[in-house]
C-alpha cells in the first residue's frame, strides 16, 4: 500500500518538475498572439485569429514534441528557411478557441508566467473571454479586441483600425 503512495507522489514531483520547465520553456520561446487579418469569407471581411505559439529551430524540434505531449494538443507545423540560415523553423501552435480555452489558459492562470509575457497571456485570456462571449460578431466587439491587441507583444498600431472599412 504505502509502494503506492511513493509511486504517486514521485509522479506528483515529475509532474512539477515537468509544470516548471514548461513554464520557463515558455517565458523565454513562447508566444501568445492575435491577429486580425483580412478574409473575404467572415461577415465583415477580417478575422481574428489567435494563437499560443512556441518556436525552435530543427536541431530542437524534440523540445517542441514534448510540449505536444504535454498539453496533448496542438500542432507542430514546419517553416522552411529560404535564407541565410542553416535549419528549419517550426512552430508548435496551438489555435483552435477550444483548446486554447479548455487547455492552454487555465494552464497558465495556474501556473502563471514570471516574465513581460504575463501581461501578453492576461490580454490573450481576455481576448479569448470576449471571443467566447461572440463580442467579435459586432463591429465595435472587432474594434475593442483590436484595441488590446495594441497592447501585445511588439504593441504595432491595428491595420484592422486604420482600415477606411472599419473606421465608417
Amino acid at each position: 500500500m504505502s509502494s503506492k503512495k511513493v509511486y504517486s507522489a514521485d509522479n506528483q514531483q515529475e509532474r512539477l518538475k515537468n509544470v516548471g520547465w514548461v513554464i520557463g520553456y515558455v517565458d523565454g520561446e513562447g508566444c501568445f498572439s492575435v491577429s486580425i487579418f483580412k478574409n473575404k469569407t467572415t461577415k465583415f471581411g477580417w478575422q481574428i485569429f489567435p494563437e499560443f505559439v512556441v518556436t525552435q529551430g530543427e536541431k530542437s524540434k524534440k523540445t517542441l514534441k514534448i510540449l505536444e505531449n504535454f498539453f496533448n494538443c496542438g500542432k507542430i507545423y514546419i517553416n522552411k528557411r529560404y535564407d541565410n540560415h542553416n535549419e528549419n523553423i517550426y512552430r508548435y501552435c496551438v489555435r483552435t478557441r477550444k483548446e486554447l480555452t479548455e487547455i492552454i489558459i487555465p494552464f497558465f492562470k495556474k501556473n502563471q508566467l514570471k516574465t513581460a509575457k504575463k501581461e501578453d497571456f492576461e490580454i490573450f485570456a481576455k481576448i479569448i473571454e470576449m471571443m467566447n462571449k461572440n463580442v467579435h460578431a459586432n463591429l465595435i466587439g472587432m474594434r475593442k479586441i483590436a484595441r488590446l491587441i495594441e497592447k501585445m507583444n511588439q504593441k504595432k498600431s491595428s491595420v484592422f483600425l486604420e482600415s477606411s472599412e472599419t473606421t465608417r
